[in-house]
């Protein structure tokens, strides 16, 4: 790993809330934003917008064609994070594949806990479907909480009878807020960027004294039957290791088409870094791929799910 990306995951275990006297949420926010703000890569054209309500980052690759849509969900803990933060990340996936894209600035804890974030992301989704976009023409795809808040938004929309999209790929995503999983323990000395305590801490403040067990808070622990085909990336060395291995089997346990790939010796969202890390290049071509081969074959499910409402 380079001397910059130490210093990027360095600052990120800056902005992490420790449990001794944290930070304000404000005061992390800006120390994540001056760690890991990545601008648009070239080529990407951005727009400010709204998309069901909430603020939105639209992203236009020069290389998009087609009716192919991409919504992108931030991670960040549910407290951190912004389309701002993550408009390299999001921009290079959706140059990659061709896609326009719109990321989500859905809200914040502990100003808004769970289950707001969730509320969003299932209002931006159903706009998109409510003005044209047909869902066999939608992907999703989000990092961290993003992967789990992606899980959440597909579990919602099935509640609400809404068709599922395409696809969705989940870079390192935070699945179970119970922190049940083994790797929270096992691989904490191997994890570069957090520990136990600052997960722990994140999800205090995202779920409070709620159940943290509750499908759309922790997805590893929801019925996955019906989502659309999943593509699961994540680290060796990350504590979240579990949540994509765990999820990863449910649903495929579900009968639903999933990949997990994990690579070794790699970190939390290592995606990140792209354009300095080979592995990381790799992995976002991989999920372009995978995002693009899916787009307009739909969803078994779709034709016998209810219309939009």
């Amino acid at each position: 790993m380079s001397r910059q990306q130490r210093d990027a995951l360095d600052a990120l275990l800056r902005s992490a809330p420790r449990t001794e006297t944290p930070p304000t949420p404000e005061e992390q926010r800006d120390a994540f934003a001056s760690a890991l703000t990545r601008p648009a890569p070239e080529g990407v054209a951005t727009r400010r917008t709204v998309l069901g309500g909430r603020p939105a980052l639209e992203l236009e690759p020069d290389t998009a064609s087609g009716p192919g849509r991409l919504l992108y969900l931030h991670g960040g803990g549910y407290l951190v994070g912004s389309p701002d933060t993550h408009a390299g990340l999001a921009g290079e996936l959706a140059r990659r594949a061709g896609l326009r894209a719109l990321s989500l600035d859905y809200r914040l804890a502990p100003e808004h806990p769970f289950p707001a974030a969730v509320d969003d992301g299932l209002a931006a989704y159903r706009e998109l479907l409510s003005t044209g976009t047909d869902p066999r023409d939608l992907v999703l795809a989000g990092d961290s909480a993003g992967g789990g808040l992606s899980v959440a938004t597909l579990l919602a929309a099935r509640e609400a009878g809404l068709p599922q999209p395409a696809a969705a790929v989940l870079f390192s995503p935070w699945a179970d807020l119970t922190l049940a999983g083994e790797s929270i323990r096992s691989k904490e000395g191997a994890d570069p960027i957090f520990t136990e305590a600052d997960v722990r801490a994140y999800a205090d403040l995202y779920v409070g004294a709620g159940d943290r067990a509750a499908p759309l808070a922790s997805p590893v622990f929801a019925d996955l039957a019906g989502l659309p085909p999943l593509l699961v990336q994540a680290g060796a060395n990350e504590v979240l290791l579990d949540d994509a291995v765990r999820l990863a089997g449910r649903a495929g346990a579900a009968d639903v088409e999933v990949t997990l790939e994990v690579g070794p010796g790699l970190p939390h969202v290592y995606q990140l870094h792209y354009g300095r890390l080979d592995e990381a290049d790799a992995a976002l071509d991989r999920a372009a791929r995978f995002l693009t081969a899916r787009l307009g074959a739909g969803h078994p499910d779709a034709g016998r799910l209810a219309p939009v409402r």
